[in-house]
């Protein structure tokens, strides 16, 4: 597989980065996931759990409603949204706790299962299904819709805290970074045009997972596959959630660990915002957050209201899958980017919490795919293409400019050292290469 102009950068700065330390160069200490390596990319199999399993707790049941809480879907204008597209002809894949067959998400087609003996159409714990019903659930009498009511799911079963290792005493459940790797591999090589990932691995950086196989199996599904990923940023305050995090985290300063979101050039990480799009308490900062979407009190099928990153995920995975109906032509890169700079910025610009800010579906759906400079907004788009978003922080390996001007930039000093070159001091000025 070829590596893509943003993955030859990020090597470059890493053998560079290696060779100044061995001349004694001290260098700042900075969060990074492994480089990408296609020999880790799982190989294609038919899902099943890696290791027999047994059920340890009974199953939750998704009722036939919508439930009481407040449908804070209703902010997005989606009647407006679904005149230019409703997601005809995407496939989504749910990539959770299994998604239950539901009378509301009749376009659901079963994808596999790394907990059981299933097919990966059940869910013991409910939380698939629900993220599958923001997605994709069909209007009823009861207000309540996914936001792309016509695409496909597909439902991969990858992890539930209702199952164990058989023979085993760990109540941790089933699931980690190897099983969600051959998911998103699965996924890919389903046609999935758009991957949903609710589930988060969160650590601090002294114990980050090694999980190569599952960045070979983003970019597997990305550059090979042309799929959007969308992944949730996680979660801190409670029991089970993320450590926190530092509210200024950058590259060199985060101390939370989290996976699949920091592997940031092919996933498109989702912090929470409320209905006033204030960011919520809970959600985790991180410099590879790139948007957010509600996230509080949110209502699914047959749920009390809902919070957490795990929820507003789908939202921004719906987003991808109404663009990529009404764009076809948009590479998975350019369905992100698209999402990004047609959120609402927060006014200090990027921001960890949530990113480029909180998406703006109908911008995001309505504004032309390649506007000209003097080409007029069409007469049925009431929305104005927003601004390009705010850089990122200089420091983030999130995009390709700053991670190839880093690069550019450490692969000079490191020639200037190596001629032995006499100068008093190395000037401190940071070189750009124009972006793509």
């Amino acid at each position: 597989m070829a590596l893509t102009a943003t993955r030859m950068a990020h090597a470059l700065a890493i053998s560079a980065l290696t060779a100044l330390s061995q001349f004694g160069i001290p260098l700042a200490h900075a969060v990074s996931p492994p480089e990408i390596d296609d020999r880790w990319l799982p190989k294609p199999a038919l899902p099943a759990p890696p290791r027999p399993t047994v059920q340890r707790d009974v199953c939750a049941v998704v009722a036939d409603d919508s439930g009481t809480g407040r449908n804070q879907l209703a902010n997005l204008d989606l009647p407006r949204v679904w005149q230019l597209s409703r997601g005809a002809g995407q496939r989504v894949a749910i990539i959770d706790t299994g998604v239950s067959r539901h009378r509301r998400l009749p376009a659901l087609v079963p994808g596999g299962d790394y907990v059981f003996n299933g097919d990966g159409t059940q869910d013991c714990d409910a939380h698939g299904t629900l993220v599958a019903g923001i997605v994709a659930a069909a209007p009823d009498s009861d207000g309540f819709s996914g936001v792309a009511p016509d695409v496909t799911l597909i439902s991969i079963r990858q992890s539930s805290p209702k199952f164990g290792l058989a023979g085993g005493t760990s109540s941790a459940g089933v699931g980690d970074v190897d099983t969600m790797a051959r998911a998103v591999r699965t996924a890919a090589d389903l046609g999935a045009s758009v991957i949903n990932i609710s589930s988060v691995a969160c650590v601090p950086v002294a114990s980050a997972p090694d999980d190569r196989a599952l960045g070979a199996a983003l970019a597997y599904a990305v550059d090979v596959k042309n799929a959007v990923i969308v992944a949730a940023a996680g979660n801190t305050g409670g029991a089970g959630q993320c450590p926190p995090q530092r509210a200024d985290a950058t590259w060199q300063t985060a101390s939370v660990a989290v996976s699949p979101a920091w592997y940031d050039d092919y996933v498109l990480t989702v912090g929470s915002v409320n209905a006033d799009g204030a960011r919520s308490a809970f959600t985790l900062a991180g410099p590879w957050v790139d948007v957010a979407a509600t996230g509080e009190g949110m209502t699914s099928l047959g749920s009390a209201p809902l919070s957490g990153t795990s929820f507003a995920a789908p939202i921004v995975s719906g987003l991808a899958a109404l663009i990529r109906a009404r764009f076809p032509a948009l590479s998975a890169r350019q369905v992100m980017q698209r999402i990004e700079s047609t959120a609402h910025h927060p006014p200090g610009g990027w921001d960890p919490f949530v990113g480029n800010g909180a998406v703006n579906v109908l911008a995001a759906v309505s504004t032309d795919s390649m506007p000209a400079a003097d080409t007029p907004t069409p007469p049925n788009v009431p929305v104005p293409p927003a601004a390009p978003p705010p850089p990122r922080p200089p420091d983030s390996p999130g995009r390709d400019t700053a991670l190839r001007g880093a690069a550019v930039c450490v692969v000079a000093l490191l020639a200037v050292l190596l001629v032995g070159a006499a100068k008093p001091r190395l000037a401190s000025r940071r070189d750009r290469v124009p972006g793509d």
